[in-house]
């Protein structure tokens, strides 16, 4: 009963003045919402994380041509990887399922009768829908035959498709890779954006022969994908796969590896750790927007303290005792944290619902952002209300009601 006259009180103390508890709440309000859609903006990156490492292939290594640690295959007759680097990981490295080298050049020009576009262009060997898990969904795949009488046929993405022949049929079509002439054999299933963001969609697959000799006029590839039997063991074939390609490229170690090797482990930490530094960075200016709100709190309760020593005094001489002041103004100062967080809450609710409608950014709106909002909106009402109370409480009630 004590409890609820108390809250009462301060509700009534707080509607007295409503521009005054509207500027006490309005740094929780602006703080709550920022945290709500940082909240929500970081669960929807991790679940990104999560949707490019399964576009990546769980139980995937990647080797690319030149040195660094970039994915994206290397541009400008990188030659540092070779059919036989290929064949020798095959051959020397135990727990492999799959292996399929290709050879992959962006920017090559493209032309349908209705269209003329700059895209992709990966060489492969028949391996390399089981090593990408990515079959056709129309057609017929790259297979054995192709590669062996260096086939002119293709495949296109699903958005190279539609910029090249819109919703007509491209089966049977011909395209114009550079100067030579492709007839359109499949088309690939949708796979949707690539680990680095870009889309994978956007490309025409090859057989690996007509791609090197009779387009790229080259001897080398850029990429090897392997796939696992294992995903346990991952870290230790690609530590395996690194000393047989420093044993066959004469590289000891410390000089600068010239291949690059990425699994799905590696691409989950890049993304995570870009994406998690953002959100730390946001999270503490968040976090540093409560705090203030929490000072602003504070001195208004100070000033409210101030213009209220007649009204403590009163109690004080009918009998309150100081615990009792105490209460009444933690109890105004957390009514206003409370409310501000709710209202912020929604506010964040609504800013994070806009933004996954009207852009492309991941969000996803969880009780965790609700629950962590509340224990900061606790925290704050309590830490900067208890000064302004301990004031209020230790009035003498004489000197209030003189």
């Amino acid at each position: 009963m004590r409890v609820y006259r108390i809250a009462k009180e301060g509700t009534r103390a707080l509607l007295a003045h409503k521009l005054r508890a509207f500027f006490m709440m309005a740094g929780t309000i602006v703080g709550i919402a920022a945290l709500v859609v940082i909240m929500a903006v970081g669960k929807g990156a991790e679940k990104n994380v999560m949707k490019r490492v399964n576009g990546f292939g769980t139980r995937a290594i990647m080797i690319t041509a030149g040195g660094g640690k970039g994915f994206s295959p290397p541009q400008g007759g990188v030659t540092t990887l070779t059919l036989e680097d290929a064949e020798a990981i095959r051959n020397q490295i135990s727990g492999i399922e799959v292996l399929a080298p290709f050879a992959m050049n962006r920017g090559v020009s493209c032309r349908s009768e209705n269209a003329h576009v700059q895209t992709s262009i990966v060489a492969i060997e028949p391996e390399w829908h089981d090593a990408w898990d990515w079959y056709v969904k129309d057609g017929e795949g790259i297979t054995a035959e192709d590669v062996a009488t260096l086939a002119r046929v293709c495949l296109l993405g699903t958005t190279l498709k539609g910029k090249l022949f819109g919703y007509q049929d491209a089966i049977g079509q011909y395209v114009q890779i550079n100067n030579n002439r492709f007839q359109v054999k499949g088309i690939l299933q949708t796979r949707g954006t690539s680990p680095m963001g870009g889309d994978f969609d956007d490309r025409a697959a090859i057989p690996l022969t007509t791609g090197l000799r009779r387009l790229y006029n080259q001897d080398y590839i850029t990429n090897i994908r392997v796939k696992v039997k294992d995903p346990k063991q991952i870290e230790k074939m690609s530590a395996d796969i690194r000393a047989l390609l420093h044993e066959r490229h004469h590289i000891t170690p410390p000089a600068e590896d010239d291949f690059a090797i990425m699994s799905a482990t590696e691409v989950a930490e890049t993304a995570r750790g870009i994406s998690g530094t953002l959100t730390i960075l946001l999270s503490v200016l968040a976090v540093l927007s409560l705090i203030v709100g929490g000072v602003v709190l504070m001195n208004i309760l100070l000033i409210s303290v101030g213009e209220r020593k007649r009204e403590i005094g009163l109690r004080r001489a009918l009998g309150a005792a100081r615990k009792d002041i105490l209460a009444q103004f933690l109890t105004e100062s957390l009514i206003v944290t409370l409310v501000g967080t709710v209202a912020g809450g929604v506010i964040g609710w609504t800013i994070g619902f806009i933004l996954s409608h009207s852009t492309k950014l991941p969000i996803v709106i969880s009780w965790e952002a609700f629950a962590l909002a509340i224990g900061f909106a606790c925290i704050v009402g309590i830490f900067f209300g208890v000064q302004p109370a301990r004031r209020a409480a230790s009035l003498n009630p004489v000197d209030a009601l003189r």
